[in-house]
């Protein structure tokens, strides 16, 4: 499984192991499963590796809860111990089918409610972790990473707290704006891109799926997905376009000024498949409106591609512009909480992330470099040569 030769030959900072929160224990044990193949393998070709304690495990899963009391509150428990280990902690921000008992009102578990039990299971390790590190897909408040006049600056507060608490690293996927980084400028941050993980799921579920300047372009649907953009069409050899929000300064509506009208920089898209990359679906409004004006400048099919399939008010609006024809795929990670009625639709495909999280956590727990993990380059240069000798 390991992106690097021999990587067993390092040894480990410590015992490795994962505490997956409840929101993501699923996903948790999805990574774990690849973690215990790939040691296996690892001690096959190397017996010596026996002699490692804790090193080729059944399961390096550490059973964890935070159970709440009538009142609301809460507390973490962790049923094992963590003595010297290299502690991962996985947490899912984002996954809002769980629910608690406030005096007999159920709640939705909110981002805010799944950072403070991520804090929890950090203060319940005791300090007796030898390193612990928080994988958080979703980075907690990660859109309000910088200041407009008087407003709180959310992302760099959960960072420092974190960062005070003793964590070494966060490891997160396609954040909003890296540079949040700078608020721990001492302390270990790593943000992943799925690029690798999109294309791969767009070759195994688009029929006649082909990657040439004549049938494929790029189009980052605002300003601030341009760096996406540009790696993408710059790997695969393609054209890119992109589209920015023209804003109402005016006024400002739920807090921000807004859209008037999205307007195309670029070559014609007409008669070319359209991959439109950002690095989420919220409400999915701006994404759709995208999508049809790509449509309308007569793009053939038109794939959208996303690190986080939020869908916050629903599936409607996508059901109705997939009908129309305005989209042909919606491809999302499994790095967040999904409602199950999404992996129903047809025109769903799933980035799957657990192989490549394995390689991270592997990576790190050995204390190699992570460069190569970080710039996927030589393995969607192989994805693509394969593709090409299928298609020859």
């Amino acid at each position: 499984m390991s992106e690097y030769d021999n990587i067993e030959h390092i040894l480990p900072v410590g015992t490795l192991k994962i505490a997956a929160l409840e929101g993501c224990r699923e996903f948790g044990q999805a990574v774990d499963r690849e973690l215990v193949s790939s040691r296996r393998d690892a001690l096959r070709n190397n017996s010596y590796l026996a002699a490692l304690p804790g090193y080729v495990e059944d399961s390096y899963l550490l059973e964890c809860s935070c159970p709440r009391f009538g009142t609301g509150e809460g507390k973490g428990q962790i049923y094992g111990s963590v003595r010297g280990a290299d502690l991962y902690i996985l947490v899912d921000v984002c996954n809002y089918s769980l629910t608690y008992t406030v005096c007999g009102h159920e709640n939705h578990m909110s981002p805010d409610n799944h950072f403070q039990d991520l804090k929890r299971i950090i203060s319940a390790a005791t300090g007796k972790a030898k390193r612990i590190s928080v994988v958080m897909p979703f980075l907690y408040e990660g859109r309000q990473h910088k200041r407009s006049k008087r407003e709180s600056l959310d992302c760099s507060l959960a960072l420092q707290e974190l960062s005070d608490m003793g964590v070494s690293n966060i490891i997160t996927f396609d954040a909003h704006d890296p540079r949040v980084q700078n608020a721990i400028p001492l302390k270990g941050f790593d943000s992943f891109m799925p690029t690798y993980q999109f294309l791969k799921a767009l070759i195994d579920h688009v029929e006649d799926f082909r990657i040439d300047n004549d049938h494929l372009m790029i189009v980052s649907p605002d300003e601030g997905a341009m760096s996406r953009a540009v790696y993408f069409a710059g790997i695969l050899g393609i054209d890119m376009g992109m589209f920015y929000k023209r804003r109402d300064y005016s006024v400002i509506v739920n807090g921000r000024n807004p859209i008037v009208a999205h307007e195309f920089l670029g070559d014609s898209v007409s008669g070319k498949d359209v991959i439109i990359v950002d690095d989420m679906i919220s409400s999915g409004e701006s994404m759709l409106d995208v999508a049809r004006q790509v449509k309308e400048r007569g793009a053939k099919r038109v794939f959208v591609c996303t690190t986080f399939g939020l869908f916050t008010d629903g599936f409607t609006k996508f059901d109705e512009y997939y009908e129309k024809g305005y989209i042909s795929k919606v491809v999302t990670t499994n790095l967040n909480y999904r409602n199950p009625e999404l992996l129903t639709k047809p025109y769903y495909a799933e980035a799957d992330m657990t192989r490549f999280l394995a390689i991270i956590i592997e990576a790190l727990n050995h204390d190699v470099s992570l460069s190569r993990i970080e710039t996927p380059t030589d393995k969607i240069n192989e994805l693509l040569e394969e593709m090409r000798r299928q298609q020859r």
